[in-house]
Parts: C-alpha cells; structure tokens; sequence
C-alpha cells in the first residue's frame, strides 16, 4: 500500500491526541438524527443546540405572554390588493314571471281540496308530496319516513329544512360467552346426550391442546350437532383436528370457524374432509387472517359439486368462476332436500 493510502491512518492515534472538547465537538458531528421521524423524540431527530445555562425555572404563563405579545407587536404583511369593500358587479333582477307555473300547465282543483292545501302545514306537505312520489323535493329519510308510516304525520318540519343526521343508536356490548371449556369438554369425552350446541365463540384464551382435544372426542360423539369457535385464535393445528374429526363423525349438522388464524393449508385439509362426511348440512368458513387463495376456492367448489349434503356455505369467493360454481351447486343441493324431505 502507498504512503498516501487512507487504510493505513492510525485513527486510535489520532483519537488520543484530541482533547476532551475536540473530542465533545466530533461527537456532535457524527451524531446520526432523523429529523423526519416523528415517532422519535425531540432529542433524538435534532442536535442539542441548548449551550447556556438556565437562567430559571420554566414559567408556563410568563413563556405564553411573551408569545403573545411578540405576535401582536409583529407587523402584518401588507395585502397585494387592498380591501376597500367595494361592490363589483350589477346586482341580479329576475326575469318578470320567473319561479311561476306557465297557464297551460296550471291545473283547477276543487273548492275543497283547494282549502285543504291552502291550510296544510309544512309537514303535511312534505308527507303530500312523499306519497305522490315526488321524492326530489325532500331527503332519502323524509320520503321513507311517509312512506312507512300510516294515520299520521311522520315527517315533523317542512320539504325547506335543513337535513339533519339519523340520531346515532347506542347497542350494549355484548355479554362475554360465559361457556365453561373444560367442562365442557368433559361433556363431549362422555357423549352426553343434553349436550346437542357446543358455543366457544369469541373466548380468545383456550390452549391450542385443549381445542385439539375438543376435536378428538368430537370423533366418536353422537349428540352434538352445532359446534361454533368463532374469534378463537385457532391456527392449522387445530384444522388438521377438525379436518380428522370430519372424516369420522357422522352426527355434526353445523360448523362455524369464521374469523380465526386458519390458513390456506389448514383449510385444503378441512375441505377435502368434507368431501367424505355426509352428514355436515352447515360450514362457515370466512374471515379468516389471511387469504384463502384461487386454488381453496377452486376447491370448495368442486367439494360442493361432489357433496349433496351441504346446503349452507359461509365465504365470500374472490374469483367469479368458483362463486358461480358453488351457486349452482348449493342450489342443487336445496333443491335435492326439498325433493327428498317432500317425498
């Protein structure tokens, strides 16, 4: 290597011979800030720049009168076009006989409904107008409103008023799911025959182990025939489970797995275990983290085309053609239960 090389610079060196401010000074230069985060704080996206000493304790009031005094003794630009409040332009005259109905199109009605017109309100009007359909001259909720109500004056002010929002309804929360797992479980391991709905939706808490082993005794139960764990955090695991269960019990009518962490894997087991259970007239299968995919979706619409057994599907197809195919295929299937349960 040459003399002049930058590789050979003792930079240790050269670090010993700085003294305390030379080395205070190159620590503020190499200091890396990011003065477009805003995520960081203030200390960390600009250099200290605050050298002096306090020269007291930080006074909120007095910081904000100096403020305010700064900012009315600062002086105002000056306006490119000054404001004289002059009036530019010819004032608007309408046209004699503008806003009236011609001759032609005026029409004579009798002395009495004449009266009665003459007298109504402007709600009534409003109602008048809803039920002969002129539904331009008032708001969506105006018109729905006289339309749905009958021997009274639904709307309370005139065609001219200002449309105001629906008042915002408050729903309770719904009441946590108070289903005792382990319990429950028990129930299901010894088949008991009151036990015919099994609801686990929105408990986020129960271990992986335990909805796995809620699936294996679901293999030989005969008296449950709704099974839900919707919001239950269940993953592929517990799909390979249920995709078991399926291919041996013969009693389930109603699953629902909505809204869980099932992937496209876990749900290609379940469905082709389906293709083998012919008693399961129920499956909700949508919401799930992440996308299912075309080839899930193909899939469970040739599962619905092979199995009659199903009459009701939850998910929303992505793709047209395996929508449409599983359309017909459900309708076939209803139409085929109708058929059967007739004759």
């Amino acid at each position: 290597m040459s003399k002049s090389d930058p590789r050979d610079i003792d930079e240790d060196a050269i670090l010993r011979g700085l003294s305390a401010e030379e080395l205070e000074k190159l620590d503020y230069e190499l200091q890396e800030m990011d003065p477009e985060n805003a995520i960081l704080p203030a200390g960390y996206r600009q250099r200290d720049q605050t050298k002096k000493n306090p020269t007291g304790p930080f006074d909120r009031n007095a910081l904000m009168d100096y403020l305010e005094k700064e900012a009315m003794e600062h002086q105002d630009r000056e306006d490119l076009v000054p404001f004289t409040g002059e009036k530019k332009g010819k004032k608007f005259i309408p046209k004699p006989g503008t806003g009236q109905i011609p001759i032609e199109e005026q029409i004579e009605l009798e002395p009495e409904l004449e009266e009665a017109l003459k007298n109504a309100t402007d709600a009534e009007m409003c109602d008048i107008a809803a039920i002969l359909g002129m539904y331009t001259l008032m708001s969506n909720k105006q018109y729905y409103d006289a339309l749905d109500t009958f021997g009274a004056i639904a709307n309370t002010e005139g065609i001219n008023s200002v449309v105001k929002p629906d008042v915002y309804k408050i729903y309770p929360d719904e009441p946590p799911n108070d289903t005792d797992v382990e319990d429950t479980l028990r129930r299901i391991e010894k088949n008991d025959s009151s036990l015919t709905e099994v609801n686990f939706n929105n408990i986020p808490d129960i271990p992986i182990p335990t909805l796995k082993e809620i699936f294996h005794a679901m293999k030989k139960n005969t008296n449950v025939l709704s099974l839900s764990i919707v919001a239950t955090r269940s993953n592929d695991p517990v799909a390979h489970a249920i995709a078991e269960m399926l291919t041996e019990n013969t009693t389930l009518q109603s699953l629902n797995i909505e809204s869980n962490f099932i992937t496209a894997e876990g749900m290609m087991a379940i469905i082709k275990a389906m293709s083998e259970n012919s008693t399961l007239a129920e499956i909700k299968i949508d919401n799930q983290r992440q996308k299912l995919g075309d080839s899930v979706e193909m899939e469970i619409a040739s599962m619905l085309e092979n199995n009659p057994s199903i009459l009701k599907i939850g998910y929303h197809f992505t793709q047209q053609g395996p929508r449409a195919r599983a359309a017909m295929a459900i309708t076939r299937n209803n139409d085929y239960f109708r058929q059967q349960r007739v004759s």
